[in-house]
């Protein structure tokens, strides 16, 4: 006997998810539960067509409604929230009533921990609740455990990820690959980083460097919020420094800060011909079209530096994984890595490898299993050791991870 899973959200990163649970998950049944059925069922039908067998199923759903989402959930092992980050607390609430394990791809670290504040009860149902998995945050956190353990004592970590189109086109340099929703909440506000062993805030699109990532080239990297989740909070004390930004192709930083000094990431509404409108909603209705492409062609970059000691000596960790669109099931790098972390952390639920109660990703998911797995999906994870006190390093010259801000946006 195999496992039931629920998906709840058919849309990009949902179908990806139903996809590595029915490969690789031991599904013997997959319910695909979106408010359009119309997508459920285009998504059902790809996935058994590519999975060769009929294990996933579309139904109706509206995720507002409780009554709704229990009958969608009853009996299954574990549902798989790939809806935008605000419905995340009530699907929490859903799970518990339905004693049904659940994963979801977050967004909103204050949610998150709302959240993980329920451990007790989770705990009470018998569930695992492992909220705000995908690619970052999700991959990103637990491929910087992979790295932190991989040292004796690590106390540095330096995340750099970023899903970009394999070809810029200006004048983005963008594609967007997932819900515009969660793109402008990542572009707002302010994230948390540990800095001197210290939980500090950031705000989002600052502190601009360039990294070079072959084969790509030179990317800049910037601070987005929420792209370190929990993480933060469960290393103070363990590490001296803990950060992440995103990196996107040059000049793209400088048209998003125009744009939120515009004002047009606020949500407050403002008066325009007698009407009330969210700015971030006029921004989301003129910019999704530019950088939705119909057939996208994208690649996706996880870069962790990670510096400590090991074998008693000043040591740095270096774990990369690039992935590209994949053409043989279509599906984006963005949908494999962020619907796929997901998706394995929904499988270790499953298989009792990791238990019940509340868990933030860089605690919760086992870092070396799970790199295993991701090796077994194709996904070329790579590591390198190096002994700092055995590189060449000229007078003043900065190390990886200790490059000067180039500029401040």
């Amino acid at each position: 006997m195999g496992y039931r899973y629920a998906v709840v959200g058919a849309g990009r990163q949902g179908t990806a998810a139903a996809y590595d649970l029915g490969k690789f998950g031991d599904a013997e049944d997959i319910v695909l539960a979106d408010i359009d059925v119309g997508k459920a069922t285009r998504a059902a039908a790809r996935l058994n067509s590519l999975l060769g067998r009929a294990v996933a199923r579309p139904v109706p759903i509206d995720v507002r409604d409780p009554a709704a989402v229990q009958r969608a959930i009853d009996g299954c092992d574990v549902m798989l929230g790939a809806v935008p980050y605000f419905y995340n607390l009530e699907l929490t609430r859903q799970a518990l009533a339905a004693g049904v394990s659940m994963v979801d791809l977050g967004g909103n670290t204050s949610i998150v921990r709302k959240q993980l504040a329920l451990d007790e009860e989770a705990k009470t149902a018998g569930i695992a609740i492992l909220p705000d998995c995908g690619m970052g945050p999700g991959l990103n956190l637990t491929l910087a455990v992979y790295a932190m353990e991989l040292l004796d004592d690590p106390e540095h970590v330096y995340i750099y990820d970023g899903g970009l189109p394999q070809e810029p086109v200006t004048p983005w340099g963008y594609a967007l690959t997932f819900n515009v929703e969660g793109l402008t909440n990542e572009y707002s506000g302010t994230t948390v980083f540990l800095r001197e062993g210290k939980l500090v805030e950031v705000p989002a699109l600052t502190e601009l460097e360039e990294i070079d990532v072959p084969p790509l080239g030179w990317l800049e990297a910037a601070v987005t919020s929420g792209g370190l989740s929990a993480a933060p909070w469960s290393f103070r004390g363990k590490l001296t420094t803990f950060q992440n930004k995103t990196l996107r192709y040059p000049g793209h930083w400088s048209r998003m800060v125009a744009y939120r000094d515009l004002g047009l990431f606020e949500l407050k509404p403002v008066e325009v011909d007698g009407c009330l409108v969210a700015p971030r909603h006029v921004f989301h209705a003129l910019f999704e079209p530019l950088v939705s492409p119909k057939d996208i062609r994208d690649v996706c970059i996880e870069h962790i530096v990670a510096r400590g000691r090991k074998d008693g000596r000043p040591a740095e960790v270096l774990v990369d994984l690039l992935d590209r669109y994949d053409e043989a099931t279509s599906f984006t790098a963005m949908e494999r890595l962020t619907g796929w972390h997901a998706a394995i952390a929904a499988e270790m639920i499953a298989t009792g490898r990791i238990g019940p109660g509340t868990h933030s990703v860089e605690l919760g998911i086992p870092a070396r299993p799970f790199v295993e797995e991701a090796r077994r999906r194709g996904l070329a994870v790579q590591e390198r050791v190096s002994y700092l006190d055995l590189l060449p390093r000229k007078a003043g010259a900065a190390l990886p991870a200790e490059r000067v801000v180039r500029r401040d946006g």
